[in-house]
C-alpha cells in the first residue's frame, strides 16, 4: 500500500469516528416519536411506506426498504428518478415516503418529492441540512448530518451515508418495537439463513 493510501485510510477512520460520535450524541429517542406516529396512522388507514433517494442515498433507500420489511413494517423501494416516469403509480394517497438526500437540494429528488405530494402522500425528509429545500418541503424531518465525509477530496458520500443509515436504523428499531414484532413474526419474514434457525432468546 502506498503511503498516501495508508494516510488516507487513517484520516478517514479518525474523521468517521469523530463525525459519527458527534452525530450520535445529538440524537434522542424522542426525535422519532412523530415519525413513528405518522407511519402508524398511515398503516392503520391502509397506507404503505416507501423509501427513495438519488445516487448513493438511493442505495441506502433500497437497504432500508428491505430492513423495514423484515422488521415488521412492510416497505417498498421507490426509484428516485423513475418516480416521475410512472413509478409513482406504486403510490396511493395516504402512503408515507421517506426521501433521503444529504444536501436536501438534489434537483431530481425535488421533482420526485413534488410528484409524491401530488399523489397525496406524506413525506419524511432525511437530510444533513435542516434548512434545505427537502427539509422545508417535508411533513417531518430527520437529521442525518456530518461536517466531513472523510475521504480524499472530501466529496464522495462516506460519513454522510453512515449518518443516514444510523438515523434510519434507529427508526427501524422504533417501528419494530412499536408494532410488537415477536421472534415468530421475525422468522416468518426471514425463514432462511442462520437468522431463520434462531430460537426465541438466541442471538
Amino acid at each position: 500500500m502506498k503511503p498516501e493510501s495508508r494516510q488516507a485510510v487513517a484520516h478517514f477512520l479518525i474523521a468517521a469516528g469523530r463525525e459519527l460520535n458527534a452525530f450520535l450524541e445529538g440524537l434522542e429517542a424522542d426525535d422519532y416519536k412523530a415519525v413513528v406516529q405518522m407511519i402508524r396512522e398511515s398503516r392503520r388507514g391502509g397506507g404503505r411506506v416507501h423509501v427513495t433517494g438519488i445516487g448513493k442515498p438511493g442505495h441506502v433507500a433500497g437497504y432500508m426498504a428491505s430492513l423495514l420489511s423484515s422488521t415488521g413494517t412492510p416497505a417498498y423501494f421507490l426509484h428516485g428518478t423513475e418516480a416521475v416516469h410512472g413509478s409513482c403509480g406504486q403510490l396511493v394517497a395516504g402512503d408515507v415516503v421517506i426521501c433521503i438526500s444529504n444536501s436536501g437540494e438534489t434537483a431530481e429528488l425535488k421533482a420526485t418529492v413534488i410528484a409524491v405530494k401530488n399523489n397525496g402522500c406524506k413525506v419524511i425528509g432525511v437530510t444533513g441540512d435542516p434548512g434545505s429545500w427537502l427539509a422545508r418541503n417535508s411533513d417531518l424531518h430527520l437529521f442525518a448530518g456530518v461536517g466531513e465525509e472523510g475521504g480524499p477530496l472530501n466529496r464522495a458520500p462516506r460519513s454522510s451515508i453512515l449518518a443516514e443509515l444510523l438515523t434510519l436504523q434507529a427508526l427501524s428499531v422504533a417501528l419494530q418495537a412499536d408494532c410488537g414484532q415477536t421472534p415468530a413474526d421475525y422468522v416468518r419474514c426471514h425463514p432462511g439463513g442462520k437468522l431463520g434457525q434462531l430460537r426465541e432468546g438466541e442471538n
